[in-house]
């Protein structure tokens, strides 16, 4: 399974900046829908695209491991 750490990437960049960040905030930084952002919030394991994941990735300024995880399933 996938599981994204964007909740933990949220939480870094409100704490750096100082200021909350919102997913409306991030929608319009990197054009991408409100939810796309909320399923990969609530649902592990969701499919998202290799765009999403790349725009993400430059919109938090990281490496794609810290963004999403593989994880064994038993």
């Amino acid at each position: 399974m996938i599981k994204y750490h964007l909740m933990t990437l949220i939480e870094q960049k409100s704490f750096q900046d100082r200021k909350r960040l919102t997913l409306n905030e991030i929608c319009e930084a990197t054009d991408l829908s409100r939810a796309t952002l909320s399923k990969m919030l609530n649902e592990p394991g969701s499919v998202v695209s290799l765009d999403t994941i790349d725009r993400l990735c430059n919109f938090f300024k990281v490496p794609i491991e810290k963004l999403i995880e593989h994880v064994p399933e038993k």
